[in-house]
């Protein structure tokens, strides 16, 4: 297969040739898994997905034309799967799973359509939020992401020739193929690709997971990317995310029922999933306070994704509660996830091996790190922490504490009353840069 030339299709591109989002494939997994049971379980429900810049030092709205960024959104909302991708979704195992999705499910899915947006400039920032039922919602967050980020990295690149892109491309490539050598060089490791929603551009990605396929071999488990795993024929990977607790904690009517929305999600999803999917993200309200309550019967799931805790930390104390309620951490799996660099990599397999089983789920610094790469200075091109998130549901404030404060999301007021039920046990507030 050809390689595209990205330099001199990023200098080349117009709109009709390089639209950002080629297909509603082009989406993480769990994206899927989870739409799968909003749609069989909670079709009622309202959801009003919110953005939210972190690096709030970068004013988006100064970088991206407002134009060009409806133009994206707008072309988001024209595209349908495709009569091969309902095949591959419907046909294909996950997970050692086959027909993960329900053909009813299928069928709805294939005349779905992203809904409307509510997009306004406020301060040198983007106001984007969707709203409507949850099963149209949630499929708006990785697709907003991806056209944004790669908005700012257009924009950055327009003033560059043909030749300083030849430069800042080849510096990127030699650099992240310094990362998988060093991976390569660590037996047993376990790398998958996370890049989607912070990524510099779809082909920028799509380079990164081929280079991966090669470079690193078996080692190299998949992508959460559902377009890029359908056309590179890898495992699609991932499981949930912190969605589904903060919607279940907003429709809570008691402290009671809000204490136990986090088992609640996973009850549900246990209903639907099984095996490799018994995956607990743990940190929505604080992993602390999750394995406080946590009943017995999660800890015969197959594994943890710590997110927002330093890893080594973080996955201590999930062995120590492993070990506690009488399991083999050395059956379990690990899997870390969260603005993971190489020396990150590096540092917590060293610590880990022999111990669990860990997987690790590589994303924006894999996607997206062109520190120092640019010809001429500029920090246009570094990755910033951009997420979109739930905000309400069903009229409702949402919130997401997590291990981290700087990453926590949501009114004030409601953080707070949140906080009197979990608690603020182990929460660190760390410099959160992707």
């Amino acid at each position: 297969m050809a390689r595209t030339d990205i330099a001199r299709r990023v200098y080349n591109h117009t709109w009709k040739l390089d639209p950002i989002v080629r297909s509603l494939l082009d989406t993480d997994f769990y994206k899927l898994l989870m739409l799968q049971m909003i749609w069989g379980m909670y079709p009622k429900v309202d959801a009003t997905f919110t953005l939210i810049n972190r690096t709030t030092s970068v004013r988006l709205a100064d970088e991206i034309d407002e134009g060009e960024l409806r133009e994206q959104l707008d072309h988001a909302r024209t595209l349908r799967f495709s009569k091969k991708e309902m095949i591959w979704l419907g046909g294909n195992t996950f997970y050692g799973r086959k027909q993960i999705f329900e053909p009813e499910f299928l069928a709805w899915l294939e005349d779905f359509q992203l809904p409307n947006y509510e997009l306004a400039k406020r301060d040198g920032q983007f106001e984007l939020s969707f709203h409507g039922p949850w099963m149209y919602t949630t499929l708006w967050e990785i697709p907003a992401l991806a056209i944004i980020n790669e908005l700012r990295s257009r924009a950055a690149l327009r003033s560059f020739g043909p030749f300083a892109l030849d430069v800042l491309y080849a510096r990127a490539k030699a650099k992240m193929w310094d990362k998988t050598e060093r991976l390569k060089a660590l037996p047993g490791i376990r790398i998958s690709d996370f890049g989607t929603r912070r990524r510099h551009s779809f082909l920028w990605q799509r380079w990164c997971v081929e280079a991966l396929k090669e470079g690193i071999g078996d080692a190299f488990t998949g992508t959460s990317n559902v377009l890029l795993a359908m056309d590179n024929d890898l495992e699609a990977l991932g499981t949930n995310a912190h969605e589904l607790p903060m919607v279940f904690a907003a429709l809570a009517n008691s402290e009671e029922e809000l204490r136990e929305a986090p088992y609640k999600v996973l009850q549900d999803w246990q209903r639907y999933y099984g095996g490799n999917l018994l995956i607990v993200l743990p940190d929505t309200f604080g992993t602390a306070a999750f394995l406080r309550d946590a009943p017995d019967w999660i800890a015969d799931w197959t594994g943890f994704r710590p997110d927002s805790a330093p890893p080594i930390e973080g996955g201590e104390k999930i062995l120590s509660w492993w070990r506690e309620k009488g399991k083999d951490p050395r059956q379990k799996l690990l899997i870390f996830s969260d603005g993971l660099e190489v020396e990150t990599i590096e540092e917590a397999y060293r610590h880990f091996k022999g111990k669990v089983r860990m997987s690790f789920g590589w994303g924006t610094n894999l996607t997206n790190d062109f520190e120092g790469c640019a010809p001429t200075e500029t920090k246009s091109l570094d990755a910033i922490s951009l997420v979109c998130k739930v905000s309400e549901a069903n009229g409702r404030p949402a919130v997401k504490l997590s291990d981290n404060p700087a990453k926590a999301t949501g009114d004030e007021k409601e953080i707070k009353r949140y906080l009197k039920i979990f608690g603020e046990k182990d929460r660190v507030r760390q410099l959160v840069k992707v």
